[in-house]
């Protein structure tokens, strides 16, 4: 008995120690998968560790992040599968906390998910959000570049994060404007006005939702509710981006549950905001959705889209962002590139330059490099295709003569028609050049596969894309495909009240106002205005609103004028415009089709007939300023100046110019009066006992009393002599002592032309004379009429 009792206890023992050993091994089987995740990926908390990590050789891919939303768990199993399959030891994976490094504090508050490629203490590359595929092209294309730094055969290409670039220079901006607040000047010329960026929100329609047909429903309640969408994407979520997306949530019960339901199907991903600055978005469409709980939804709020549309906890047809850090977050996630529009439309300068699609690439692949283009966030101010004669390629690229590439280019050049785009961007030079890659196109092909210049490639001798170098040749070559033109602008009486927004508007699209005058259009003249619109059943109506009230008509000078004022107006239709171009004036301003704010020239020839019709016969210098200036504001402003009797009665009778003439005319006849022969001088003095010149005039037949059969205007001479006996009784205004001087100098001079028996007139009275004729002419002009007249 108490050998079988010792034989179960020696077997207990043994079973103990195995378990133990077990048990052991589980542990150390954890520690080495805890050890391997470690090795994986380092972890950065600090300054000095960052430092450290920039000083050692390699390419690091580093996950920047903040407490509060942790690290991109959602990828660690990308970066395990890309490690294993790659298996280079220059390819390290590290995350790093904002919160603790200096070196990115930029990054606190924009880095939901931000991965950034560090290679020789340089960054080298930035990829926003978590785009597996992106982050894989990535790491591929900078660990062969890296290679290639360290055996010799290229160089690293330091670059700087965009969107902090864009953060910083704002900052600048905001920074100089508080100085010139705080030293009472006014904001320097060329700084706009920073009133930040509309509040954005996202919103899921998810998939139980998008399988029962209700999408086109709830964008419908959405905008009815004054809502704005400004993104909208189908697309199917897969499980690392719905981890990654709910990652916290992940403690919850349900977690499995919701990842499964939400890539069962595709969703709509929205970015919304409302009206012009998009305050309180985010609690009005938390609000429009209602309560999470779809059954306290039909209780709590009936009219809500849960509970109108969802059907059980997490199956609620809605998502929605909880708040502003949760909303940027969520905005970087589905969105990398996206960028709010600024409140009421005042973007911040734009960059200019001159992108070129030559006419192989042109013929081949014109749609998908636009599509491009407007993705990377460019807008397409000019657009132009046109054939180039090979004189005009010569003179295009005449600072490449005598390299061996020219002949060639040349010819490419004037094979066929090219597209030639006026790029608007904040950083519109360097962010195209960079869309291009290198001008080599095998190098383009091999350091940047997709880089415009790699993926759009025709021929490895010539390049397929353009784009400027630098401001002053933007400028240059801008004006070579888009030379300066003039077209007319027109606020109508509807948007009197944003007149003010609406000039601020074309300051920023970069337009000259050359011209300007503001009236009540009359009938006529507004059907003349309108006349191609005759036959439309809308033409009484227009023209009954264009005569309203007061209308502000403007020239406007700028590269490709006409084209770009109605790209910026946008469609003739309000709403219409809302849909394909929501930053437009008509989109912002306009009520309906017959009151949409503005108006523009339809084509060149139209707006050279208008600006005829309204200005008179303007000449304008090279870069788009009006030779003869119409500006209403600058003349009102002359016109509150205190101005003299005779200033007023000269103004009245003649031009500016021509009241100049006759002080040179009067000055001319004192001359003559002070360079008589001396012999005339002898007889006036022997005429000492004879009448005076004025006494003379009475008794003797003089030229006035020959001349009764000549026009009136002569005889009207006659009156301020008579008058002039009366000058020490009567205070007459300055402006009728110069007449009579002018006139009695004048019939002295024909006295005594008479004495020396000359038989012309003097050359200088007829002058005078005729300069009357034409001011009393002047006088009789109609007034309200425009300049070049109706």
């Amino acid at each position: 008995m108490r050998q079988k009792v010792e034989s179960n206890e020696e077997t207990l023992s043994t079973d103990t120690c195995d378990n133990a050993n077990v048990a052991d091994k589980k542990i150390d089987k954890m520690a080495g998968r805890r050890k391997a995740e470690i090795q994986l990926q380092m972890h950065i908390e600090s300054q000095e560790e960052w430092e450290d990590l920039l000083s050692k050789e390699g390419l690091n891919v580093i996950d920047v992040y903040q407490e509060w939303c942790g690290p991109c768990t959602g990828m660690v199993s990308n970066f395990k599968k890309i490690k294993n399959e790659m298996g280079d030891p220059l390819l390290k994976f590290c995350t790093a906390k904002a919160d603790m490094i200096d070196s990115l504090d930029k990054y606190r508050g924009h880095c939901e998910p931000c991965f950034l490629f560090y290679a020789g203490g340089c960054l080298v590359a930035v990829v926003r959000g978590a785009n597996s595929p992106k982050i894989l092209r990535t790491i591929t294309e900078q660990l062969k570049q890296e290679h290639k730094c360290l055996d010799g055969g290229s160089e690293r290409k330091e670059i700087k994060d965009p969107f902090i670039a864009q953060l910083e220079s704002k900052e600048k901006e905001t920074e100089k404007e508080e100085e010139e607040e705080e030293e009472g000047r006014p904001p320097s010329k060329g700084v706009q006005s920073q009133e930040g960026v509309k509040e954005v929100t996202v919103a899921l329609i998810k998939p139980d939702a998008v399988e029962a047909g209700k999408v086109d429903q709830i964008l419908e309640d959405i905008k009815a509710a004054g809502i704005e969408i400004l993104k909208h994407e189908e697309r199917k979520l897969t499980e690392d981006e719905v981890r990654q997306f709910y990652s916290h949530l992940q403690d919850q019960d349900f977690f499995e549950d919701l990842v499964k339901f939400m890539t069962s199907g595709p969703s709509h991903v929205l970015a919304l905001t409302k009206g012009k600055t998009g305050e309180n978005i985010i609690d009005e469409f938390r609000d429009l959705i209602g309560p999470t709980d779809v059954e306290e939804a039909k209780t709590q709020k009936p009219e809500s889209l849960r509970a109108k549309h969802g059907q059980q906890t997490f199956m609620n047809a809605l998502h929605g962002s909880s708040s502003a850090d949760m909303a940027t977050r969520e905005l970087a996630f589905f969105f990398p590139d996206f960028v709010a529009p600024h409140v009421d439309g005042k973007a911040p300068k734009l960059q200019r330059t001159l992108a070129l699609v030559r006419p192989e690439a042109f013929r081949l692949h014109k749609d998908e490099i636009i599509s491009k283009i407007r993705e990377s966030g460019f807008k397409v101010a000019m657009q132009k295709e046109m054939q180039l004669t090979k004189e005009m390629a010569e003179e295009f690229y005449k600072e490449h003569t005598g390299q061996e590439y020219f002949d060639q280019l040349v010819t490419n050049m004037s094979s066929g028609p090219v597209l030639a785009l006026g790029l608007a961007r904040e950083d519109a030079i360097e962010g195209w050049r960079s869309m291009l890659g290198p001008k080599e196109v095998d190098k383009a092909k091999e350091e940047a596969p997709e880089s415009l210049r790699a993926k759009f490639a025709v021929d490895d001798a010539i390049n397929s894309l353009h784009g400027s170098d630098s401001e002053d040749t933007a400028k240059k070559e801008l004006d070579f495909f888009f030379p300066m033109e003039q077209t007319v602008a027109v606020i109508k009486p509807d948007a009197e009240g944003t007149k003010d927004e609406i000039i601020d508007r074309i300051h920023e699209a970069g337009f000259k106002i050359a011209a300007r005058k503001e009236t009540k259009l009359t009938k006529e003249i507004a059907e003349e205005f309108y006349a191609d619109h005759k036959d439309k059943d809308y033409y009484n109506d227009l023209v009954e609103h264009m005569t309203s009230g007061p209308t502000y008509l403007m020239v406007l000078s700028r590269e490709g004028a006409v084209d770009g004022w109605r790209s910026l107006i946008g469609p003739t239709d309000p709403t219409q415009a809302k849909e394909v171009s929501p930053d437009s004036i008509r989109a912002t301003y306009g009520k309906s089709i017959l009151e949409n704010a503005v108006h523009g020239s339809s084509d060149p020839e139209h707006a050279k007939k208008t600006i005829k019709t309204i200005f008179g016969d303007l000449k304008f210098t090279p870069d788009g300023t009006a030779l003869e200036t119409i500006d209403e504001e600058a003349e009102k402003d002359e016109e509150d100046k205190p101005v003299s009797d005779s200033t007023k009665d000269a103004e009245e009778s003649s031009p500016e110019v021509k009241s100049q003439q006759l002080e040179e005319q009067r000055a001319k006849e004192e001359e003559t009066r002070q360079e008589t022969p001396k012999e005339e001088t002898k007889e006036e003095e022997k005429t000492d006992e004879q009448p005076s010149t004025e006494e003379k005039t009475e008794e003797q037949p003089s030229t006035e009393q020959k001349t009764d059969e000549q026009p009136s205007t002569e005889k009207q001479e006659e009156a301020p002599k008579e008058e002039k006996t009366e000058e020490s009784k009567t205070e007459e205004k300055p402006s009728e002592e110069t007449e009579q001087k002018t006139e009695e100098s004048t019939a002295q001079g024909e006295e005594k032309k008479e004495e020396t028996q000359s038989e012309e007139k003097a050359p200088d009275t007829q002058t005078t004379e005729e300069s009357k004729e034409e001011e009393k002419k002047e006088e009789t002009k109609p007034e309200g009429v425009f300049e070049g007249g109706f």
